[in-house]
């Protein structure tokens, strides 16, 4: 069988952390910055856990699974 290989796309958003969980970016931080507040784009530059509903899909996509 050939080798599987990961998904490019999620490869670059989604990252293991040491118990378990998945980080990920959060969105609305690329442009149009102008018009939102100073504490939203604070809130957005953190980064977020990934729900866990969503981590079998993504830990698919990177063969973890």
């Amino acid at each position: 069988m050939y080798k599987l290989k990961t998904k490019s796309g999620a490869k670059k958003r989604f990252k293991l952390i040491g118990n378990g969980k998945i980080k990920r970016k959060k969105s609305f931080k690329n442009h149009l910055l102008t018009k939102k507040k100073k504490k939203r784009k604070r809130r957005l530059s953190y980064y977020s856990i990934v729900h866990k509903s969503d981590i079998k899909n993504i830990k698919k996509q990177l063969l973890l699974i």
